[in-house]
């Protein structure tokens, strides 16, 4: 059975006074068929409103389409808890930022060298890879930027691994997520994940082209004033790469400088619902390396 959404117009009024009004609103419902009070219930705890007197359902659909995540309706499996890949698969010869070294994935050791090492019937593979730091979905650490700042080594776990995570919707079409977008949020202690859907162009000239989205300076500063734990994105770059930004780089440099990593080319956010989930983008301890690839996953409470 697929999944459904109600597409609706309501009206919110408050004990205290005063009200609030929406406009083809969305969210997910259990099934295809729900009452305008257990979905004025839905709206209410997906908002999480406080002293609502009444809500006013009107010009209510029901369309069939994925769940996007909301507090009143569980989201994947039923055992708990449900793990969603966020990483880009890394390949022999891969394009992960053009004009820079795609890695080379060779054999050091074959099963057939391995065979005249081992007793009868054993043997062994050992792969070898060169790359670039920069492949693939990677973590960037203060020495990234930062002749002075932590390395892989030195940036706490606690930051990198299980930390409570938020997805940021970007609408489409948007380029700079800049501190407006991301003021309605509580960013204190999260992985902040910003969902541009430009993944999607990830491998194709588009990816690296005028039109990726990135993180604006006024942003990056509201991030640091909270006290965001990561950063991540699903673009080429957290900053704007095109000539008018001129290299300037603010939230490679802001971020970086206030301890907080910075994980770009995810992928896959689009499966994770706003909030309620633990995300993970932990490289191994590299001395002296600032960046490295990971495998990011987020673990959703079901």
């Amino acid at each position: 059975m697929g999944e459904f959404r109600a597409v609706f117009d309501a009206e919110v009024g408050f004990v205290n006074g005063g009200g609030l009004r929406t406009e083809g609103f969305r969210l997910d419902i259990p099934g295809p068929e729900i009452d305008d009070a257990t979905l004025g219930t839905l709206l209410v705890r997906h908002l999480g409103l406080l002293m609502v007197g009444e809500v006013r359902i009107s010009n209510k659909t029901v369309v069939e389409e994925p769940h996007k995540g909301g507090r009143g309706v569980a989201v994947g499996a039923s055992d708990g808890r449900r793990l969603v890949e966020l990483s880009h698969v890394i390949t022999n010869g891969m394009i992960t930022l053009p004009g820079w070294q795609p890695p080379r994935i060779t054999d050091w050791l074959t099963r057939e060298q391995s065979r005249t090492r081992y007793a009868p019937g054993v043997e062994f593979h050992v792969g070898q890879i060169d790359m670039i730091a920069n492949t693939g979905t990677y973590v960037d650490t203060p020495a990234h930027r930062w002749a002075e700042g932590p390395d892989l080594t030195g940036v706490p776990l606690d930051r990198l691994a299980d930390r409570p995570g938020i997805v940021i919707r970007v609408p489409a079409g948007t380029r700079a997520v800049d501190r407006l977008m991301l003021a309605p949020y509580d960013l204190t202690g999260r992985a902040v994940l910003l969902h541009t859907g430009w993944d999607v162009h990830f491998g194709t000239d588009r990816y690296a082209g005028p039109d990726a989205p990135y993180l604006a300076a006024d942003g990056v500063d509201l991030l640091v004033e909270a006290g965001a734990a990561l950063v991540g994105i699903d673009s080429i770059n957290i900053d704007d790469m095109t000539p008018a930004a001129a290299g300037t780089r603010p939230a490679h440099s802001g971020l970086l400088a206030a301890g907080i990593p910075i994980v770009e080319h995810l992928t896959g956010l689009g499966e994770l619902p706003p909030e309620g989930f633990r995300f993970t983008a932990a490289p191994p301890r590299v001395a002296g390396m600032g960046t490295f690839p990971v495998r990011a996953f987020a673990v959703i409470d079901t």
